[in-house]
């Protein structure tokens, strides 16, 4: 068996002793206090201080609890929130691409629930899609999700997945590897796999600990959202990317 990890367990010394502290403590009282080295102890708290798990205070520079530790078991984000933060960012979106635009959050292992949708910026007649629940294997913003949810690989290892078109992905080994590419390029993609005539591009929307909460996608026809090989447009895909960056600042402003 591995040993433990020992600036794991300094880390949370840390932690339980500023949470026994009646007042915040500087970098020499708690390098004193844990027979630590100033230095490593000043390592520790400014990687605990980075993530939010402590706090400093401007005036004394000493340090307590943070935020972000006391909202550990904070509940999910509220859907209509999310729709909020993220309003001025889509319609951006939509305008700048000509694409609709659509925010997805997972609420079943293999279902995405579409909870926010800007129709395209034309004449055409369109229906809203929020609420909508879509087979997350068989669309960018179910994969965008998968890719980084903790349990994709117990669920997919072995499982059969419904087709939808010939271009759908129907066993759980092909669409991990679909995942990994995910990870790797920071977005997911869909040609013609749920719809036929239709594609979709989708970026991860994170929250201010880096978790992936929800996905945002434009979607329309193969021929805007692909080039002439049906390979999803890279630039279009950075446009994605900016709005998922910024509804994510969106919600760390939240968190504040």
């Amino acid at each position: 068996m591995p040993g433990t990890v020992q600036s794991i367990e300094r880390a949370a010394a840390v932690l339980r002793l500023l949470a026994r502290s009646p007042r915040p403590l500087g970098v020499v009282e708690i390098a004193n206090a844990l027979s630590l080295p100033k230095g490593t102890a000043h390592g520790i708290i400014r990687t605990l201080h980075g993530v939010g798990f402590i706090a400093q205070d401007n005036r004394t520079g000493r340090y307590r609890l943070g935020k972000d530790l006391l909202r550990l078991h904070d509940p999910p984000i509220d859907h209509n929130e999310l729709r909020a933060r993220a309003l001025n960012w889509t319609d951006t979106l939509a305008s700048r691409t000509g694409e609709a635009v659509r925010i997805g959050v997972l609420t079943a292992p293999l279902e995405i629930t579409i909870v926010h949708h800007v129709f395209r910026p034309d004449d055409s007649v369109q229906v809203m899609d929020v609420g909508r629940v879509l087979p997350a294997h068989a669309c960018a913003l179910g994969k965008a999700v998968l890719a980084y949810h903790p349990d994709s690989s117990t669920v997919l290892r072995d499982a059969s997945l419904e087709a939808f078109t010939a271009r759908t992905v129907t066993t759980g080994r092909s669409l991990l590897g679909q995942l990994s590419t995910v990870r790797e390029r920071g977005w997911a993609s869909d040609v013609e796999e749920l719809n036929g005539g239709e594609a979709s591009i989708a970026v991860p929307i994170r929250d201010q600990g880096g978790a992936v909460v929800a996905s945002v996608a434009v979607t329309g026809s193969p021929k805007t959202v692909c080039d002439g090989g049906r390979n999803p447009r890279p630039r279009l895909a950075a446009r994605v990317a900016e709005t998922s960056r910024a509804i994510t600042g969106e919600l760390a402003i939240r968190r504040e």
